[in-house]
This record gives structure tokens, C-alpha cells and sequence, in this order.
């Protein structure tokens, strides 16, 4: 079925994209401005402005646009940017597709594990409350924007994302340098949890939501068996075969970034379950993680030739 990406140029729909292909999908790409380019549309979400007509009878839509949250030092601007770039893609695409005489039949909009804050080491599913931080707000209202569409007959995934790892972007892409120089380290206490997803799998769960009808409302991306920060830095060691003795300081971190930014990305954290997906995995089409263990995972993505 055809299948119209947001934030096609981005880390994970950049993998999204040859994927659908590959499951015998058309995958069409939402593009910023005027494009005269094949298995595109065009749109521009600050302007308030997209090609209505050009999704009309599409069948799909994985909205995965947003401006990245731990690029840069959270000032007021950055903050907002943040915030908007989600919020308003969301809500023109929602209040678009809900207008539409022939809407999709389905939604998968983005999200985050942000959403639950910092919660130390309580176990979190789809059904937790939301946290009260900057990051959990920014959820919040970009899960809300997404619920223009409640009212359609437009099935809404709400899926949020934990930590992505793959070798050609994310987390893992800025920690391979100083791992592979034997530099690499636990950050802070170490005990922080890290909830986090192989591309690979990440990718499949997207395509899953796509494709199953009975997945509606929150659904966690994120592999069954989170670690605590120490844990990854061990795991991610062993498998590059270098030293992981010194802590990662965090004092040059916070004078590039901030400290709201490194205190709630890095020394923070949360222990998400993917509960949702995991009910399915005893039926005949339900979801099976290709990577359910952290070593597993890393050993595919970084010695697999």
C-alpha cells in the first residue's frame, strides 16, 4: 500500500523507507516546499501549508518529523523550536488527514519514552502517568496534536520511541569514537536506566503498526530488557574488546549542552516495558523482536559484516 513519511531525511525514516519497500509497500516521502519530484508531496508546516490533495486515498501515514531534541543546548529558542516543530506538523497533518473525503485508514505518529519523566526504578508501560518535565510536556501536547483524528475513522499508533541504536546515527554514532579509544565510560551513577531499540527492530514495530489493525493508542518501541547505564557501558566494551574503566565526565558535557539537557538525557532516565507488543508475540502474526538482548543487538550492528 502506498505510504506517505514524514520527516523522510531523518535517522529512522531513512531505514523506514527501503523497508516498506522491501514488505511490498510504496513509501511517499513529505518533502519541505514546491516538489516536482516522483513519490513525493510537498508541505511546509510552519507556514501552515500542505498538499491536501495529494493525500487524499492514500492508505497510510507515518508522521516521524521533528527537530532534533539533544542536538543542541536547550535555550528558550532551541526549547521552543522543539516543541513547535512537533506540536504544528502534528496538528496541520491530523486536522489535513481528518478533513480529507477519503483519510487514511491509518496513523502512526510519533512519540516518545520522554513522556514518563524521570522515574528512576519503576517499571513503565504503556498505562504509567505522564512525568511533569520539559520533555514529558513536549509529549504530551505532541500526543494531543496527533488526536485530531480521533473523531475519523483513522486508526491513531501513538508510538514512543526509547533510545535507537543503530551504527550510522542516534546515540550509538557519538559513543562508538570514544568507546573504540578504550575512552568510554558510565556516565554519573550508572544506575540511570536506558530503554532502548535496535533500528532493526525499531523499523519492523513501525511497519507492524502499520500493517496490524488491532494496535491503536500508545504503544512503547522499545526492546524488552532495558539496562541501567553501567550495564550498556559494559555490554558495548566487551563487544568493541576495549577497557570501560574511566567515567565519562560530565562537567564538558554540560558546558556545551546545558545541564538540562545532560541531566535529563544522560544522567536520567526511565524503565520502559514494551508491554503492548510483547501481548502479541504468542499470536501467529505477532510481534517478535530480532534483537531482544542489548549484546545481541550491539554484536549485529558493530561485528556483522
Amino acid at each position: 500500500m502506498d505510504v506517505v513519511v514524514t520527516g523522510a531525511s531523518g535517522f529512522i525514516a531513512s531505514a523506514l523507507l527501503p523497508a516498506l519497500r522491501a514488505a511490498g509497500h510504496h513509501p511517499i516521502r513529505a518533502v519541505r516546499g514546491r516538489t516536482s519530484e516522483p513519490d513525493c508531496i510537498s508541505w511546509d508546516p510552519l507556514a501552515g501549508t500542505i498538499d491536501a490533495s495529494a493525500l487524499e486515498g492514500v492508505p497510510a501515514v507515518v508522521h516521524l518529523a521533528g527537530a532534533g531534541i539533544g542536538d543542541k543546548r536547550w535555550t528558550d529558542e532551541r526549547k521552543a523550536l522543539i516543541l513547535e516543530s512537533r506540536t504544528v506538523s502534528t496538528r496541520l497533518l491530523a486536522t489535513t488527514l481528518a478533513g480529507l473525503a477519503r483519510p487514511p485508514k491509518v496513523l502512526v505518529s510519533s512519540s516518545a519514552i520522554g513522556y514518563y519523566g524521570s522515574r528512576g526504578d519503576e517499571i513503565l508501560t504503556e498505562t504509567s502517568a505522564p512525568g511533569d518535565e520539559f520533555v514529558s510536556d513536549v509529549c504530551l501536547r505532541w500526543e494531543a496534536a496527533a488526536k485530531f483524528v480521533t473523531n475519523t475513522d483513522i486508526r491513531l499508533a501513538i508510538i514512543r520511541t526509547g533510545l535507537v541504536l543503530g551504527k550510522d546515527g542516534g546515540v550509538l554514532k557519538r559513543l562508538l569514537t570514544p568507546f573504540r579509544l578504550g575512552l568510554g565510560g558510565k556516565i554519573g551513577s550508572g544506575k540511570q536506566w536506558m530503554s532502548w531499540i535496535s533500528l532493526v527492530d525499531e523499523v519492523k514495530a513501525i511497519i507492524y503498526a502499520l500493517e496490524n489493525s488491532d494496535l491503536s493508542g500508545p504503544v512503547n518501541l522499545t526492546a524488552p530488557n532495558p539496562v541501567t547505564n553501567s550495564e550498556f557501558t559494559k555490554t558495548l566494551g566487551a563487544v568493541l574488546n576495549r577497557p570501560t574503566f574511566l567515567p565519562t565526565p560530565t562537567a564538558p558535557l554540560k558546558a556545551i549542552y546545558g545541564s538540562e539537557l545532560v541531566n535529563h538525557l544522560l544522567l536520567e532516565g526511565q524503565r520502559v516495558i514494551p508491554e503492548r507488543l510483547q501481548s502479541t508475540a504468542t499470536g501467529a502474526n505477532g510481534f517478535v523482536f530480532t534483537h531482544p538482548t542489548l549484546e545481541g543487538a550491539l554484536r549485529s550492528l558493530l561485528l556483522s559484516q
